[in-house]
């Protein structure tokens, strides 16, 4: 269920902020939580209170927060699952004979556009699609290509990757 309550940290703010007033009363700063901080301290009183019935939060024993991705974690999502993105498009271009090479600074761009989107780890499919299609299209019916190298002005301003060819006297 993770990502599908928007809003359940009002919820939450609302029970944790609760103030008194009078002499004996303890003094509680205005200061405001970012979501994580708040979703952490998750009771089955605040799923109740944002709208999910008990027979549902009671199906549902365990509650536990999930961190938001980092760039760094999005780069190695990008790269290090077996069937990683970067990996399935080496993959293809390989089966033309072409190498295809990341420099870190495009994995990076990926993982920034990511997370300024607010898209997380499923935008960077979108993402990488949207550099690659010229490319997965192109370079297949160009016989002398032997590598093409992704770089950062790819992923940013949508300028065409190095490509190197057969012949060391051209290239693009």
């Amino acid at each position: 269920c993770g990502g599908a309550f928007s809003g359940l940290e009002s919820v939450i703010e609302r029970r944790t902020s609760k103030s008194s007033m009078g002499f004996g009363s303890e003094v509680k700063s205005k200061q405001k939580r970012n979501a994580s901080e708040l979703l952490e301290l998750v009771q089955p009183e605040d799923l109740v209170q944002y709208g999910l019935i008990p027979e549902f939060i009671g199906r549902l024993p365990v509650a536990v927060t999930l961190n938001e991705l980092n760039e760094d974690a999005l780069v190695r999502i990008l790269t290090e699952p077996k069937n990683a993105l970067v990996k399935q498009y080496k993959r293809l271009l390989e089966m033309d004979g072409v190498q295809l090479k990341f420099t870190p600074e495009a994995l990076k761009a990926i993982a920034k556009k990511a997370l300024a989107q607010k898209a997380g780890a499923r935008g960077l499919r979108s993402i990488l699609e949207n550099a690659m299609l010229e490319i997965m299209y192109e370079i297949p019916s160009e016989e002398s290509v032997r590598e093409v190298i992704v770089n950062e002005e790819v992923m940013l301003r949508n300028e065409k990757p190095l490509i190197l060819f057969q012949d060391e006297n051209k290239s693009a």
